[in-house]
């Protein structure tokens, strides 16, 4: 923890201060002998290979243990952007175990409701995971969450659509200009040529990080005392986005769930690129297999290197629920088993049910046997989306908000970004005189 200015627990969850309101003591009385799993895959969803997935998960997990798991299906919407997860908690009802991005962690760990996942941990399986992609779930080097893939961002783009304006994959961009001057090219009356994501939430953020680190720069000096916001580069990254809408090549709303939408945006032709998750080869590959597609890392501008996010959700217990001790010891069994049946459970979900990199060297030595990185997209993330990555951060919830804010009013509202980032950089340095959280990272 690092030696700043104490404030509370409560003021550190900052607009979600009343998350836990309802966690320890006034929480309707729950049976011991179940635990809730909340999550945006199944039984029922979207997806039906990851519907599956998770259902067979619980099934596996209830046929040989006496505390019973119960899946609830949230729509993708109401669990990400929604308040569905936060109001569970503070009418002391939240679940017992549930599915968190880094990018949300420091709001419910400050708040004390991450049950710690340590001491439920196979010897060795800790070293199995990547470290940078578990770093952001540790906490003076506990562990509380376990990652379920990892999930770099590229550039995804229509061969129709390149093939209709009469571009090949030699024209793919390699310079923000030239990313600016393809999606005009590919702008039509029908037809945006590039989109990012509009809609503000800690997703708009992680898709926004890698393009304020290719011009060079950070939310926070080395030290993670002070703000670093209010720089050139994220002078660049906010104008690369805003002159994408102001010039009409990229859209100022998004369809279906938003940026994340694989289908909605780019299959179904409301874009011809789109910044992707790798997530998007299983989406396309289970809903519209006709659709021909390619994938190429995100350019740099000139003097920077092709970067990108590695996104990732992970398991984590909620500490006070009806049962933590099993709570936990479901997540160590569900993503962190070192058997071969944990091992194959694990590469079923990062390459067959759904499209990922895993988080485990094991999984990844045994989706790699499978040939699951072999040739196409998967083998692009795999030798060049990833060859330059940094994870997603983890921002205490102001620290996100003044940043979104900041992206928002530019993209959206024609904001100056230099007016937009020194006034986020002021509220970042306001906030962190008063901290008091887990370390920022």
């Amino acid at each position: 923890m690092r030696d700043v200015p104490a404030i509370s627990r409560r003021t550190a969850l900052g607009a979600g201060a009343v998350l836990l309101a309802g966690a320890a003591g006034c929480a309707p009385a729950r049976d011991p002998r179940e635990i809730s799993l909340w999550n945006f895959y199944g039984p029922g969803g979207q997806n039906k290979s990851q519907s599956d997935w998770i259902s067979r998960l619980a099934a596996e997990w209830n046929a040989t243990h006496e505390v019973r798991v119960r899946l609830r299906y949230v729509p993708n919407k109401d669990y990400k952007a929604g308040p569905t997860l936060q109001t569970s908690f503070s009418a002391g009802a939240g679940p017992d175990v549930f599915l968190l991005s880094p990018g949300d962690f420091l709001r419910y760990y400050n708040g004390g409701a991450l049950a710690d996942l340590t001491p439920h941990l196979e010897p060795g399986v800790r070293e199995d995971f990547l470290p940078e992609v578990l770093a952001t779930r540790l906490v003076d080097d506990r562990v509380y969450g376990l990652p379920m893939e990892i999930e770099p961002l590229a550039l995804f783009y229509s061969e129709d659509a390149f093939e209709r304006a009469g571009l090949a994959e030699g024209d793919l961009p390699g310079t923000w200009d030239e990313l600016l001057g393809l999606a005009e090219r590919l702008t039509t009356p029908d037809r945006f040529g590039m989109l990012f994501e509009t809609n503000p939430g800690y997703y708009q953020n992680f898709t926004w990080y890698p393009w304020l680190w290719m011009a060079g720069g950070d939310v926070f000096t080395p030290d993670l005392r002070r703000s670093a916001f209010d720089s050139t580069a994220a002078h660049r990254a906010m104008r690369l986005w805003q002159d994408a809408v102001r010039s009409g090549a990229a859209p100022r709303r998004v369809r279906g769930e938003g940026g994340n939408d694989t289908i909605s945006n780019l299959a179904q032709g409301y874009c011809a690129m789109q910044q992707l998750g790798i997530w998007g080869i299983a989406e396309i590959a289970e809903q519209a297999p006709g659709f021909r597609y390619g994938v190429t890392p995100m350019p740099a501008p000139p003097g920077g290197t092709a970067t990108t996010a590695l996104g990732s959700w992970a398991m984590v217990a909620n500490a006070y629920g009806a049962n933590p001790e099993a709570a936990a010891e479901f997540v160590a069994w569900a993503l962190g088993s070192s058997d071969p049946a944990g091992v194959e459970r694990m590469r079923q979900w990062n390459t067959v049910a759904k499209t990922g990199i895993p988080p485990r060297r094991s999984v990844r030595r045994a989706a790699e046997a499978q040939g699951a990185f072999d040739d196409g997209p998967m083998r692009v993330f795999a030798d060049q989306v990833m060859a330059q990555a940094r994870p997603e951060p983890r921002y205490p919830p102001e620290v996100y908000r003044a940043i979104s804010d900041a992206l928002q009013s530019c993209q959206l509202d024609g904001a100056d970004p230099a007016e937009a980032a020194g006034a986020a950089s002021e509220q970042i340095d306001t906030f962190l005189a008063g901290y008091d959280g887990a370390a920022i990272q």
